[in-house]
């Protein structure tokens, strides 16, 4: 996981970290084409599978439920994954399922992700009961959580409440005050990073994450993402990959660094990479919104307005007033437009 796994907080680092992603549209060429698509026949019935493991020691879980269901396309189905952890149910329509994962000690895993072609493959994580990742590494991590005093932890947690209110400022005075009273906090420095790339103070933001990769080893990935997504806010996206990878390394199953990956090859225009990335993300937690953001900019770039469409209409539906969510809503018009054979307004 990429950040501490506080329930409040986990939804703050998924819809913070990253700004609004900005939209490729052509709007003027290649119109004959976006007729042509939207002639295209529906898609036909498809599969959605995957496998549930166990976070943290990457086991195969099986005899777990998953339950899929539509609203909008009546379709409900539960099923228990085989002794290699595996589940596939078929025939559905295209659309937005929500799936629910469900275990005896493990906490349980609710998402929404979206069925647009023949198959869907996911993988679902399911952690443990009370699970923190100082399990991973009981003999250092754990001593080193016993070292954090009190206080530190009180002000850690004061400026994970700024930052949830849009407080970029409350978070740096609280995440500072978090280090000085235990200056091996290196979570606290990658917060306080995020904190101050929402003030615009990209030099102070620099100087956080690497303070947090320094004091960590290398060990903290949310770090590497902050400073690679640092980079890619700077124009320099070859130095973020080369970053992002590095923190992948450590922690490949964090959503996050795939996505903000995906930005960074996009702006390389590797589209193909760019979209793998994405759905690296999505395998990992299915239903990311911001994953749907970028493959919808790689949709446009190949000038595929249709499966634009439906990606910008994916994230609209997870995300209704998400911090793209103006931006994508005028995406959508624009491309319906274009569908429709309209001239679009520049």
């Amino acid at each position: 996981m990429l950040y501490e796994p506080r329930k409040p907080e986990k939804r703050l680092q998924r819809a913070k970290f990253l700004p609004i992603l900005f939209l490729n549209l052509v709007l003027t060429s290649s119109i004959p084409n976006a007729r042509a698509q939207s002639a295209e026949a529906a898609p036909p019935t498809g599969t959605i599978s995957g496998t549930v493991l166990s976070q943290g020691d990457n086991r195969t879980l099986s005899q777990v439920g998953v339950r899929l269901k539509s609203h909008a396309a009546g379709v409900f189905h539960s099923i228990l994954t085989d002794y290699d952890g595996h589940f596939e149910v078929g025939g559905l329509p295209p659309g937005i399922y929500e799936i629910n994962v469900e275990e005896s000690g493990y906490d349980t895993v609710r998402a929404k992700a979206q069925l647009e072609g023949p198959s869907l493959k996911l993988m679902i994580y399911l952690a443990p009961a009370k699970w923190s990742p100082a399990r991973q590494n009981k003999y250092t991590v754990s001593v080193r959580d016993l070292r954090i005093p009190d206080k530190a932890r009180e002000e850690y947690h004061k400026g994970m409440v700024c930052l949830a209110k849009d407080d970029a400022a409350g978070g740096v005075n609280h995440f500072t005050k978090a280090v000085k009273a235990f200056p091996d906090y290196y979570e606290a420095l990658s917060q306080l990073g995020i904190a101050e790339i929402h003030l615009g103070r990209k030099e102070e933001a620099r100087k956080a994450f690497q303070a947090a990769i320094d004091l960590s080893k290398g060990r903290h990935a949310a770090a590497e993402f902050g400073l690679g997504y640092l980079l890619y806010l700077e124009g320099n996206p070859g130095e973020a990959e080369a970053i992002l990878r590095r923190g992948l390394e450590v922690d490949g199953n964090a959503p996050d660094g795939h996505v903000i990956l995906g930005m960074a090859l996009l702006r390389l225009d590797r589209l193909d990479e760019a979209e793998r990335s994405a759905r690296e993300a999505l395998l990992r937690r299915p239903g990311y919104a911001e994953a749907y953001l970028v493959l919808a900019d790689v949709y446009a770039r190949r000038r595929n307005y249709r499966a634009q469409l439906q990606d910008l209409e994916t994230y609209l539906e997870l995300e209704p007033r998400g911090p793209a969510s103006a931006r994508a809503h005028q995406a959508r018009e624009t491309v319906l437009k274009m569908l429709d054979g309209s001239p679009p307004q520049q």
